[in-house]
């Protein structure tokens, strides 16, 4: 099965609708040589530190290198990539907030097994969330060519709404796709890694993100220290959790503002009425709530 690809210039309220449907979408091109190879220089000694996965599902020839945010400032332009950032945004835009999940370089070794088909999701306890209702949006970036040998990532396209013996039967396709690429894919599509039968290694730029009221996959506050942290913009520094998730999630204190108190203000977090800037139900709720 070939998988539909987009190219650089696509708009992101159209391939938000893409993955609304089939559950992915591809764009090609999307970052250029000299980011990728800034990057690839960046994480290579993290690499080489990183463990081995401990059973077939984690991948025995795979390493998984976290913590991007601090440890490769490359890493950041990926984050905060507007047609990322939009496409995110928009399919994820029925929360009042957004939040980077996670960040991780995934190296596929030779040798490696095709992973087991799952579902990202699954990492809530296995929480059955709506059908209709999705609780994140992940990239994986090509750090490396993906090729059907050295194991690009299986997808089940149209499985997100589909029940696991049913999925299982939907037939996959591989995200092949050049360095620099891009692939999205939701938190309820069946996917997984493929088998590496080549002799390199396969390198996937893993940054995933969720609705702001659900708990991080990776803990952004203890990934990246506050030493880095207070040298970061302010607008990468809310993607990673430094704002409400939503309404009276994620003050501090006497409800202060998280970001106000990494930079050593003391601002009071705002209501959920002004930063659901088009939720016209949360509003209305604040306003009948009156004040306690």
């Amino acid at each position: 099965m070939v998988l539909q690809h987009f190219d650089r210039e696509a708009d992101p309220g159209e391939v938000s609708r893409f993955i609304s449907v089939h559950g992915y979408a591809i764009i090609d091109d999307l970052a250029d040589a000299e980011l990728m190879d800034r990057l690839a220089t960046e994480v290579e000694p993290f690499v080489e530190a990183s463990d081995a996965g401990r059973d077939e599902y984690d991948g025995q020839f795979t390493r998984r290198t976290g913590s991007l945010i601090e440890r490769c400032p490359a890493s950041r332009e990926l984050v905060m990539h507007p047609t990322v950032v939009d496409t995110v945004r928009h399919f994820l835009g029925h929360a009042t907030a957004q939040q980077l999940h996670l960040t991780q370089l995934i190296s596929v070794g030779p040798g490696e097994t095709k992973q087991k088909p799952h579902r990202d999701q699954m990492a809530f306890d296995f929480f059955e969330f709506p059908t209709d209702y999705h609780v994140q949006c992940n990239t994986m970036w090509a750090l490396t060519d993906f090729t059907a040998d050295n194991g690009a990532t299986h997808i089940h396209p149209g499985t997100s709404a589909t029940d696991d013996a049913t999925a299982h039967d939907v037939a996959s396709g591989q995200a092949t796709m050049r360095r620099g690429s891009v692939l999205f894919y939701d938190g309820k599509v069946l996917h997984g890694a493929g088998a590496n039968v080549s002799n390199e290694v396969r390198q996937g730029v893993n940054i995933t993100y969720a609705v702001g009221w659900v708990r991080q996959e990776e803990n952004q506050y203890l990934a990246c220290s506050q030493e880095v942290a207070r040298t970061l913009d302010d607008d990468l520094l809310k993607m990673m959790g430094y704002q409400q998730g939503a309404f009276a999630l994620g003050y501090v204190g006497d409800q202060q503002d998280a970001l106000s108190k990494l930079r050593g203000e003391h601002t009071k977090v705002k209501v959920i009425g002004d930063i659901a800037q088009n939720n016209d139900d949360i509003r209305t709720f604040v306003a009948e709530l009156g004040p306690n």
